[in-house]
């Protein structure tokens, strides 16, 4: 009879693992109790990716194969887990879970929590993100390949402003670059910055497209830059996806991007791979950079704001929210095609 329950010892605190033989992953054959492992292995890498930054959970208690349970605000747990109040653009609130400790990760993981989305924004100053988020998205009939080529015109554009980004495998078919920042402009301005940036990008590359509406992109790569929007997330360094391959989100050198294939990283693979290496974006809280230029590049554009996710109330600035193909002109009569 399969065990109801094992204990693992996590930097001095024991976590409670619940049917460890339980199947998450049926491509690979990885249990919860291999998914909980996984995270401890790589604990200093994700840890420093979710460090004391409000982080939601998205977990499968019965596995991939089962759908997901989106949780912003934490489940009941421990005392010696901590929480941040964290606010919504709706104005409501709520607690998040707030990771200090590897052993919290692994807490978490025992609850099915197979992804992890940190804000970018810390809880020292919730207001000021202190980080840039370059999301390279492919979208339908375009590949991973395109998605490193504009990935690779994202960094040009970086080392022209002086700027160091930290790539890394999605854990699907797209790339995210993160550039630390000081937190000393608004999610607004952030956001003001990646709207700029995702524009440059697609000047000078015929892959990428910044347009917000679906039926404008076309098979190009989309930048998404509402990604910096209070309350945005994208998936954290080192963190497991919920596919039935067990691939993780990769942070990568520039040097191995080049090359990669996103399949190469699985919860399997990965903790021989930073046993080995350990984390290779350790760098990346060593400076924080000004986005002084790229709000000048926005300031300078008269095309001005972009639309908001739907979720969101009306923004100031914001241009109207309607898909193009549905909008209609001043005189209210529908646009002839």
């Amino acid at each position: 009879m399969a065990s109801p329950y094992i204990e693992i010892e996590v930097g001095g605190r024991t976590v409670k693992v619940t049917n460890p033989d339980k199947v998450y992953f049926p491509e690979i054959g990885a249990t919860k109790r291999d998914l909980v492992e996984y995270y401890v292995s790589v604990g200093d890498g994700v840890l420093r990716a979710l460090r004391e930054r409000p982080t939601y959970l998205k977990r499968h208690p019965d596995g991939v194969g089962t759908e997901a349970i989106y949780q912003k605000r934490m489940p009941r747990h421990p005392d010696w887990i901590e929480t941040v109040t964290v606010r919504f653009p709706s104005g409501r609130t709520a607690d998040a879970f707030c990771p200090t400790e590897v052993a919290a990760v692994a807490w978490c993981a025992n609850l099915g929590t197979i992804d992890f989305h940190p804000w970018h924004a810390r809880r020292g100053d919730l207001d000021h993100p202190d980080e840039l988020r370059i999301d390279i998205d492919p979208q339908p009939g375009t590949s991973f390949e395109q998605a490193r080529a504009v990935a690779f015109t994202a960094r040009e554009i970086l080392d022209e402003l002086g700027m160091t980004g930290f790539p890394k495998t999605s854990g699907s078919r797209g790339i995210h670059v993160h550039v630390r920042i000081e937190p000393r402009w608004t999610f607004t301005e952030v956001r003001y910055a990646a709207i700029a940036f995702a524009r440059e990008v697609e000047r000078r590359s015929d892959l990428a497209t910044s347009a917000w509406w679906k039926e404008e992109r076309g098979e190009k790569v989309f930048i998404d830059y509402n990604q910096n929007a209070r309350d945005r997330t994208v998936v954290a360094a080192y963190s497991v996806r919920a596919r039935p391959d067990g691939r993780v989100s990769a942070p990568v050198t520039w040097e191995e991007l080049a090359g990669c294939d996103p399949g190469d990283f699985d919860l399997k693979t990965m903790p021989e791979r930073f046993a080995r290496l350990g984390d290779v974006q350790r760098a990346i809280d060593d400076r924080a950079h000004d986005i002084g230029t790229l709000l000048e590049w926005y300031d300078a554009d008269d095309r001005g704001d972009m639309p908001y996710p739907p979720n969101y109330p009306k923004m100031p600035g914001e241009p109207r929210r309607v898909q193009p193909s549905k909008a209609r002109p001043a005189g209210g009569e529908k646009a002839v095609e």
